[in-house]
Order: structure tokens, then sequence, then C-alpha cells
């Protein structure tokens, strides 16, 4: 069956692979659930060493750009900070790239290519979800290049001297930056659709830089495009 043969915004059959994902997680004693039930986030502490994080922000401080959105934006202050891709063929990203996905049980030809990201003081980026808006222009652009972003796996590099949580405002949970520490959510509801409840803020930093990795999983084989990702 070719890749494209089926539905390609499937709710079923993601609801069906994220249930999977979810029961790995589950069965991961250095991974719990956050105690909430608008969506689906889990914490694993430590989950990146100290030698890994140092590796992380020194190639996000040597290949930074300012960071960009999928869809143009009236407000200049809504994502404010810098961000890198990772060349995931490197000797020194492929195992952590591979890993990520191996840890959710994700093929990793459906992972994006890991993004890093550095806030200054001041930088934020303002509630936004993960997952694409199909009403939006580009979503004919994004089911040809896999559809809908599925889940999310998040890490902190570094701590953070005041500022930079991140805060999930409808489903009341925040996060305060962690050396180490990855979060990973499903962007979906039980039904395979999106799930408004992961809305996500990085909140601004008041003092010191922050540090983070993102990894985004596709519901199909991820294809590059000359797309701007956030």
């Amino acid at each position: 069956m070719s890749l494209f043969s089926r539905k390609p915004n499937d709710a079923a059959l993601r609801a069906k692979a994220a249930r999977k994902v979810a029961e790995r997680l589950e069965s991961n004693p250095a991974i719990r659930r956050a105690p909430i039930d608008a969506a689906q986030l889990y914490l694993y502490p430590g989950y990146f060493d100290d030698a890994q994080c140092e590796t992380l922000v020194r190639l996000i401080d040597a290949n930074r750009r300012p960071s960009t959105l999928l869809a143009t934006h009236d407000d200049p202050e809504f994502r404010t900070s810098d961000s890198c891709d990772l060349d995931r063929w490197s000797p020194e990203i492929e195992p952590l790239d591979n890993g990520l996905a191996d840890l959710l049980g994700i093929p990793h030809a459906r992972g994006e290519t890991m993004q890093g990201q550095r806030y200054a003081p001041g930088q934020q980026f303002k509630a936004h979800c993960d997952y694409f808006h199909e009403q939006q222009g580009y979503w004919a652009d994004m089911v040809n290049a896999g559809g809908q972003r599925t889940w999310t796996a998040m890490a902190y590099l570094n701590e953070v001297e005041e500022g930079g949580a991140t805060w999930f405002p409808r489903a009341g949970f925040r996060i305060a930056p962690k050396k180490g520490l990855l979060v990973i959510w499903n962007n979906m509801k039980p039904d395979g659709t999106g799930n408004f409840d992961t809305l996500h803020e990085g909140m601004r930093v008041i003092a010191g830089t922050k540090y983070i990795i993102t990894k985004w999983f596709r519901e199909r084989d991820w294809v590059r495009t000359s797309f701007p990702t956030y």
C-alpha cells in the first residue's frame, strides 16, 4: 500500500497509535504521568545527562537563527526566541534523535528534525498548540509532508535563573525548567482529533538563558519541505 493511499487525516488510526505510545510510556518506571486529566502529559527527569545537555547547548549556540512561525501572526512578540535544526545524521545527534523515537515506540521516519531553541532574557513563545489547524492555508502542504503532528517530546538543557516555565493554561499545569527533564505529550484527544487543552506557552525568561530541544512526530512518515516549522 502506498504511504499516501489511505486517508491522510485518519483520526481513528491516530487514536489507535496513541494508545500504544501511552502504554509504552506508562510501562516505563522512569516516567510518570502528570496529574492532569485534560491531556496525556508525561515527565522523565534526568533523561539527558550533563554531557548530552552541554553538547546540545553548544550546537544550538553555533547554529541558532531567529525562530519562525508556520502561519503569520500580527503580534511581533508572539515568538522571540532563536532556533536551529539539528543534523539528525551527525554522530552527536543521531543516537539522541533515534533514542527519543525509540522511547515512544514511534518509527524513526515519523519524526521531524530535532529543533534546538534558545531563550535569552525577555524572550518567549506565547500560547500555541503544536498540532496543525486543518482550516489554515498550510494544511494541504502538511498533509503532503506527513500529516498531523501527534506527539511532542521536549527537553530542558539547563537551569534558568528566573522565568522560562512551560505553562499549559487550559490543563492547569506549569513546568519549571530542570536540566535533563524530558516532557512528552499527546497533541491529540482520545478520539485522535486535536486537543486544544494542550495549548502551552514558553513563558518569558526573566534572568538567565533557557535552552531546550523539541522533537515532533507525525501520523505518517515525515517528508522534509521548504516550509518553516515551529
